[in-house]
């Protein structure tokens, strides 16, 4: 996002001429880049041109109002920490709540007070800055992250979180199935775990925190067939084998269940354990399973 107001581009969307003109005007006037649009449709074609710092809403609209504009601007994960700031009659009470409930983070009443409208801009930019700021931190750090609202909508998500859901679902876009069941595990406020079954494998989905009033922190790990035992064996220079012994260890399963479970005698995972403790330099099995649960959730 923009630093400073001659840097920052803002679409205005508004069907009425002499509204689009004074806005526009004022904007330029203070230092801002403007782009403009006359309806949702054309300010969705803007969007997907040129991404600007922030978006001026006009309410009521033909075919696309305001309302659906931003609720398509925030189902986009692209756009969705777009501030989108709704412009409305003074009396249309009702308009402000919509708009706030479409994903707008403020409004300004007509006829527009251009040093009220330019204060806001400013506050919002500038918590738009920390906003883009952190994600970019998250982006930057290739975890597979993803924050959802209370309807299951993907607020943001890092790149290789839509690679991973690209690859798993049809436009990436997660089932209803997953949706209901995540809003579950968020209504809860703990930290839990929703496990997918996807071809070849299966998604994680780890509720990390509430970072909003409306926003849940998921971390996504993609789970593929002997994944997890590679992992283990790469990490701490164990064998397949061992590594596999490893892996039920971190899941609980007594040495007798491991045995069925692989097809091998309890003696023989007794010995497969021996080595597993000696190449990781520990002693027991609640510590190798602690060490494993680590490797595998990092």
């Amino acid at each position: 996002m923009a630093s400073t107001p001659q840097t920052a581009t803002i679409l205005v969307v508004d069907d009425t001429p002499e509204s689009l003109g004074f806005v526009t005007a004022a904007l330029e006037a203070a230092g801002y880049t403007v782009l403009v649009a006359g309806d949702g449709a054309a300010a969705l074609q803007s969007l997907a041109l040129v991404l600007p710092d922030l978006v001026i809403m006009d309410a009521m609209m033909p075919v696309i109002d305001g309302f659906e504009t931003t609720r398509r601007i925030k189902a986009d994960p692209r756009l969705a920490v777009l501030p989108v700031v709704f412009m409305t009659g003074l009396t249309e009470t009702e308009h402000v709540v919509r708009g706030l409930q479409a994903g707008g983070v403020d409004y300004v009443t007509k006829p527009i007070v251009v040093d009220e409208l330019l204060a806001r801009i400013r506050v919002h930019l500038g918590n738009a800055r920390i906003t883009q700021g952190s994600q970019s931190a998250l982006d930057d750090s290739g975890r597979p992250l993803l924050a959802l609202d209370s309807t299951g909508r993907i607020l943001w998500s890092t790149p290789r979180t839509m690679l991973i859901l690209a690859a798993s679902f049809p436009n990436a876009a997660l089932p209803p199935t997953v949706i209901t069941r995540l809003i579950r595990l968020a209504e809860t406020d703990e930290k839990g775990v929703l496990r997918h079954e996807i071809p070849g494998g299966r998604l994680e989905f780890t509720l990390l925190t509430r970072s909003g009033p409306d926003e849940w922190l998921f971390r996504l790990a993609e789970i593929r067939e002997g994944a997890e035992e590679r992992l283990l064996a790469t990490r701490h220079n164990l064998t397949d084998r061992e590594a596999e012994v490893l892996l039920w260890i971190s899941r609980g399963k007594a040495n007798r269940e491991i045995s069925e479970i692989l097809g091998i005698s309890p003696r023989t995972v007794d010995k497969h354990l021996e080595q597993v403790f000696e190449k990781m330099g520990i002693e027991n099995r609640a510590s190798a399973a602690a060490a494993a649960v680590k490797t595998l959730t990092q």
